[in-house]
């Protein structure tokens, strides 16, 4: 399929005041988190909340700090989660796209909005009665 890139728009949850940031951002449905560089964090000052132990492609271990709540947009929709202070780019994982309901679209190496529901972000979820 190749390398899929996106723009995002990340923001502190936790102080509007702050301008949020436009980020290019690696899509890697392999890996769960949202992962942003060290210096996306002091642009949002970001806190670390505490550390996680993550396992490398490689297989090598690494304790990194874990930060948020951050805002992540992705065109009208947007959602709220931790990131890791990992790597040298940003990399939307699995959780924020899930999140979105975002869809990669191997055609084109992009990721859009699932064609199944266009309009509001859609999930599953078990409820014992609704």
């Amino acid at each position: 399929m190749g390398t899929v890139y996106t723009s995002l728009t990340l923001s502190n949850a936790r102080d509007a005041e702050l301008k949020p940031v436009q980020v290019r951002a690696l899509v890697d449905t392999g890996t769960m988190y949202l992962s942003i560089p060290e210096h996306v964090a002091i642009q949002l000052r970001l806190e670390p909340l505490h550390q996680r132990e993550v396992t490398l492609a490689n297989g090598n271990r690494h304790l990194c700090p874990y930060v948020g709540p951050i805002r992540v947009q992705f065109e009208d929709r947007a959602c709220f989660t931790g990131a890791l202070i990992l790597g040298d780019e940003v990399l939307m994982g699995a959780i924020p796209m899930e999140d979105i309901d975002l869809v990669v679209t191997p055609l084109t190496r992009s990721i859009t909005v699932n064609p199944q529901s266009p309009n509001i972000p859609s999930s599953l979820a078990k409820s014992g009665s609704v």
